[in-house]
């Protein structure tokens, strides 16, 4: 349909994400899709149970707008477990429609037009939009490749009196890096004496390699009490269709996100926030994903050994990234689409991280996919190159 009506672009430039992009790309050509970042297989039925028993029993009408006290006290009683920190349950954790939600919500909460707020790139694609969807200016730092540290020097040169927020995310997407104590000591000294809100995306907090252990600003007294700290069912649970996260913070904090969560959430899927409190009760549910995970990580990087990709270190997260320059000199992007179209195996392009198309010749794949997936990947990464 035609309309007649001005329309006077909020983001001009802004095209469709990456991930979109090459998820529909792979859909045509009939390739594995190894780029969005979401499993091709199924949670435990138990879950699905919990859900179904809970409509069944009338529980389908509004939740309470920070979430339903069943599953806010569980996920006070995780963070305590796991981190030493006890929120309030009351005032200090809220229930949201997924992560990506929540960093916008808090972003919206604090930002305000020409506040700066700095990133760390190669940077999560909903980031920058949030921040300037509200008027505020990203400031992009740069985490150094190839092992992607951030670099604490260059981002006490770019603190200034306008700095409002930093974005902070570990276990890292898209290069699966860590911060460790030592990353969140310097975090500290570089707000300390200032009003910088953080806000700390922690979603793959439970899928580190290795015996790492997740540093998460929870545990972090001084920097928790600046903190909005955000985490996903989705991505531990298998199901990110879901789109249920959670915020934990200081109640001074959680007051101001709450303000706008109501407006433009105001509350989540109430039998779902039912069945994900009583499967949370099992820890062993949410403890085991590293090692089920690690069992992927090992595996894809055995099926790949027998490809020209150079593998990088991937810490966590169920992301990989590999070097290409032995298989050719196309920028990333144009490799990714002829990756997919020719090959028929789907990735995503780095580069599309970066504000400026900062270019390392490095792609990502993501092996959060049943065996056979995989298998089918690298089976036609071998034949062809």
């Amino acid at each position: 349909m035609e309309t007649k009506v001005r329309i006077d672009s909020r983001f001009p430039a802004m095209g469709t994400t990456i991930f979109t992009v090459m998820s529909r790309l792979a859909a045509e050509c009939g390739a594995v899709n190894l780029s969005q970042g979401f499993p091709d297989f199924q949670a435990e039925p138990a879950l699905f149970d919990a859900v179904h028993r809970h409509m069944l029993a009338g529980r389908n009408q509004y939740a309470p707008m920070a979430g339903l006290p069943e599953l806010r006290q569980a996920i006070v009683d995780k963070v305590a477990a796991l981190y030493g920190t006890r929120f309030d349950v009351e005032s200090e954790v809220t229930v949201t429609a997924g992560a990506t939600q929540a960093i916008f919500t808090a972003v919206a909460a604090f930002v305000r037009p020409g506040d700066e707020v700095i990133v760390f790139e190669p940077v999560y694609d909903s980031y920058v939009p949030a921040i300037e969807t509200v008027g505020g200016k990203a400031i992009p730092a740069q985490l150094k490749f190839p092992d992607y540290a951030p670099d604490w020097t260059q981002v006490a040169a770019l603190i200034t009196p306008r700095t409002r927020m930093i974005m902070v995310n570990s276990p890292h997407n898209p290069t699966g890096s860590l911060l460790g104590k030592a990353d969140l000591e310097r975090l500290a000294e570089l707000v300390r004496g200032t009003d910088i809100v953080i806000v700390s995306d922690e979603v793959y907090e439970h899928i580190l390699f290795d015996g790492e252990r997740h540093a998460s600003l929870c545990g972090h007294p001084e920097l928790a009490a600046r903190s909005i700290v955000v985490s996903s069912f989705g991505k531990t649970y298998h199901i990110t269709g879901w789109k249920i996260g959670y915020v934990v913070g200081p109640s001074a904090l959680m007051d101001e996100f709450r303000k706008v969560h109501q407006f433009n959430v105001f509350t989540v899927h109430a039998p779902s926030q039912l069945a994900i409190a009583e499967y949370m009760q099992d820890a062993s549910r949410h403890l085991g994903l590293a090692a089920f995970y690690q069992e992927k990580r090992d595996s894809f990087r055995r099926l790949m050994a027998d490809t020209p990709f150079e593998l990088l270190p991937c810490c966590g997260t169920y992301f990989q990234l590999a070097r290409y320059d032995r298989i050719s000199d196309l920028p990333d992007r144009a490799f990714a689409e002829w990756l997919t179209r020719e090959v028929g195996v789907a990735v995503i392009p780095v580069s599309a991280f970066y504000a400026d198309g900062r270019d390392d010749r490095v792609v990502r794949f993501c092996f959060a996919k049943r065996e056979e997936t995989l298998e089918a990947a690298a089976e036609r990464l071998c034949k062809a190159l």
